[in-house]
């Protein structure tokens, strides 16, 4: 199972995690999140991020240009398209080298049908619980969904995961459940991690 812990922003929080080796670190370039790392992010920090780490950048509805900016300028190995981007923007952004996963925020068996579109292009899907914030509402996706995804394409499961879901977690046999996406729940303050818990959650997963 693999771990992506998203919503860093504070160099010490960055390091203490980074010995944690998650597989995925994730960083909110949405202005709009209380999460956003904007100016306090800075490149030094995520360049001595262990290379097995693979840090993940996080839009929403961003401009093709910004992104690939925002890539290079902080030299990320994966991008996170949370909004409304097309699968000619997954497929450009697929073509400049970096890992694309694409979230989806379904309610019903219909909205997998939209992620037809997006196998080609897509590295992984992320399915997260609807929201108006785009994420990091800290509530639950309903779990009881996933039975309704017959897609191609491996997905990270998000939305309110927390310590109390491990025997239901453990419990899942998805073909194509990847990874757990973990945020809200493992927070002091958003965007400040509480690594214990991490550490814990962690040990229990890959154990």
């Amino acid at each position: 199972m693999l771990i992506k812990v998203c919503g860093m922003r504070h160099a010490g929080n960055i390091a203490q995690l980074s010995l944690l080796r998650p597989d995925y670190m994730g960083f909110i370039f949405f202005g709009k999140s209380p999460r956003y790392a904007g100016e306090m992010l800075k490149a030094d920090v995520l360049s001595a991020i262990p290379a097995n780490i693979i840090k993940t950048g996080v839009f929403v509805n961003a401009s093709f240009e910004l992104v690939l900016e925002t890539v290079t300028r902080f030299g990320l190995d994966a991008v996170q398209l949370h909004g409304d981007e097309s699968p000619d923007m997954c497929g450009r952004m697929k073509a400049t080298g970096v890992k694309v996963f694409k979230a989806f925020h379904p309610k019903s068996r219909d909205d997998f049908d939209g992620t037809q579109v997006y196998e080609a292009v897509c590295d992984y899907f992320l399915f997260d619980t609807p929201s108006v914030t785009h994420g990091g509402s800290g509530r639950k996706f309903d779990w009881s969904l996933l039975d309704e995804y017959t897609g191609s394409v491996p997905f990270f499961l998000s939305g309110g995961i927390d310590v109390e879901d491990l025997d239901e977690i453990s419990a899942l046999s998805h073909p194509q459940l990847a990874g757990l996406d973990l945020n809200s729940r493992f927070e002091i303050v958003p965007a400040l991690k509480n690594i214990p818990a991490l550490r814990s959650f962690l040990a229990a997963v890959k154990s």
